[in-house]
């Protein structure tokens, strides 16, 4: 993490069967991938902890230079506002969360089980991609269905791709060089799940995805926004299930369902391009979409100083960029349409700069992981200095390490005003010697 460089990257694809992918490429040598039968998550995390101990194609000598292990979880509910520590209590409340997540955070468990049952020493943290959202305000969460719904079944728009969208937002800040609590941004993760997000002063003010992924822009496979009253009709109509009609919804709809044959964007341009008038017709459907979510952002936000696009499509399909932004120089939006066909990083030509950021949520859950960590390491340490004083049972431990912060907090500050401060804190005085005494024990002052 000194120069946040990875050492290896890769991906276990299809576990569960016997044709499972396992793709690896360490730094600076070839590229790895094989096929072979990978029935669980457990046999799949071996398979990589393999990889990276492999004599010939390794980074590491021995698993215990691993310090830590960052978790991806979909979704946090209202549980967790931030990445956090993983502890039986997180599990917990993670498999609560399974009703709203029933097809991802089932497989973020079991990924979590595999590492704690190969590393069982190692400390796992888990980052939601909820989590960035939490600062969406109630009027933007709140669906407009009985409220009674909200207390009692939890439901609300959560957002997703909060990592992501995140990061691309703080990438922005440094390039624009401005602090991004300055900043309004409207950040468009475009891939085969898409989503955006209006972004005010670094906090997620409002997002396209709501209660599920399935909300907001149409997608590779998903429908997005539609009429709720689609559901019973389609049931009826054509004898479905709430299953089968879910399973359309997520699965065959969206650029899939309306070209009839890919939901690949490169595909789709090229038979577009080819002259298919279906193809057109679908990006045609998709960035009308987008631009109608960017133009409500931007009313929203009163402005953006910014629109990012990021993710596979968002990050290389000059094309779709261009069509959603079209015509809207009067909001100080214009693309340089040469330096967009060259997916540079800045192609705006007005006021509102559009840049092309790629994401990195493995480093953005690195970054995490390692805050956590080292956070971890600073308590201990805390603790150990705490629990060192002992002054004779003047102090509890807790009230130790509150002494112990208080002066952390100020070096300069008085020992009277330390025993002031001590005193609001824990409702107890001290008399400014023994609070002297103690810091002297530890060093922290000279008597």
């Amino acid at each position: 993490m000194s120069d946040e460089q990875p050492m290896a990257k890769g991906v276990v694809e299809k576990i569960g069967s016997s044709d499972a992918i396992l793709t690896y490429k360490p730094k600076d040598k070839n590229a790895i991938r094989e096929i072979r039968e990978i029935l669980n998550h457990e046999i799949a995390v071996n398979i990589v902890l393999s990889m990276l101990l492999h004599p010939q194609h390794g980074v590491i000598k021995d698993k215990n230079e691993i310090e830590g292990v960052g978790h991806r979880v979909v979704h946090g509910g209202e549980e967790f506002s931030g990445s956090v520590l993983i502890t039986n209590e997180v599990i917990a409340a993670m498999e609560k969360c399974i009703q709203f997540a029933p097809l991802h955070n089932p497989h973020n468990l079991k990924g979590i089980e595999a590492t704690g049952a190969l590393l069982p020493n190692l400390s796992q943290v888990g980052v939601f991609d909820t989590a960035f959202h939490h600062t969406i305000p109630p009027k933007a969460y709140i669906y407009g269905l009985p409220y009674a719904l909200y207390k009692k079944l939890g439901i609300r728009r959560y957002g997703f791709h909060g990592t992501s969208h995140k990061y691309v937002a703080n990438k922005a800040a440094e390039y624009l060089e401005k602090p991004i609590e300055e900043l309004r941004l409207i950040t468009c993760h475009l891939g085969n799940g898409a989503s955006i997000t209006a972004v005010d002063g670094g906090k997620s003010v409002d997002t396209s995805m709501g209660f599920t992924p399935l909300e907001g822009l149409v997608m590779g496979t998903r429908c997005g926004d539609i009429d709720p009253a689609l559901v019973p009709y389609i049931m009826k109509r054509e004898k479905l299930t709430a299953e089968e009609v879910d399973n359309i919804m997520n699965k065959n709809s969206g650029m899939l369902g309306l070209t009839e044959t890919s939901n690949d964007m490169r595909e789709i341009e090229a038979e577009a391009n080819r002259g298919s008038e279906q193809h057109k017709l679908a990006l045609e459907v998709y960035c009308h979409r987008i631009k109608k979510y960017i133009g409500g952002y931007y009313a929203l936000l009163g402005g953006a100083d910014a629109i990012i696009f990021t993710g596979g499509i968002g990050e290389n399909s000059s094309f779709v960029r261009s069509l959603c932004l079209e015509n809207m120089d009067e909001l100080g939006i214009e693309i340089d349409l040469q330096k967009n066909d060259k997916n540079d990083i800045s192609i705006g030509l007005k006021e509102t700069a559009v840049l092309v950021i790629p994401t990195n949520e493995e480093l953005a859950i690195a970054r995490d992981t390692c805050t956590i960590l080292s956070s971890m390491k600073t308590t201990e340490s805390e603790k150990s200095l705490v629990e060192s004083i002992g002054v004779n049972g003047h102090f509890s431990n807790e009230e130790k390490r509150k002494l112990v912060l208080l002066w952390a907090q100020n070096p300069g500050m008085t020992v009277e005003d330390i025993s002031s401060k001590l005193a609001e804190m824990t409702g107890k005085h001290f008399s400014t010697e023994i609070v002297k005494n103690t810091l002297s024990h530890l060093g922290l002052i000279n008597v």
